[in-house]
């Protein structure tokens, strides 16, 4: 955001970075939910489900924090985070897709991916 932003602008990039923020959420509380069902004593497959999943629950809770702290992050720094969140919710959901029960956690992920997607747009 420069000097000239107009309050407009200022309204969208808070309502996208909200919206990117709780997309975040909503998927790391996914993940961990449906990783915390797999065993970790299961098949190769399903151990992997499962670190992936926590995995991209540990990345979208922190991409969470990050959106929601008050002080100027970097915009370049946000946008790298941004794009580590998008890449590993996407690489979660396909590897919920198939798994039994799973449906809603990948839809999750995808959710978080496009609103990662979103607000990348809307830093320029």
């Amino acid at each position: 955001m420069t000097p000239s932003t107009s309050p407009q602008q200022l309204y969208r990039f808070l309502e996208d970075r909200f919206t990117c923020a709780q997309a975040c959420t909503e998927c790391a509380r996914a993940c961990a939910v449906r990783a915390s069902l797999l065993d970790p004593d299961g098949t190769e497959q399903q151990e992997r489900v499962r670190r992936m999943g926590i995995m991209c629950a540990e990345v979208c809770d922190a991409t969470c924090r990050m959106l929601s702290e008050q002080n100027r992050q970097d915009e370049e720094g946000i946008r790298v985070q941004l794009e580590w969140c998008r890449s590993v919710s996407v690489d979660c959901a396909h590897a919920f897709d198939g798994q039994s029960g799973a449906e809603s956690a990948a839809d999750a992920c995808r959710a978080c991916a496009d609103a990662c997607s979103d607000f990348m747009v809307t830093l320029g």
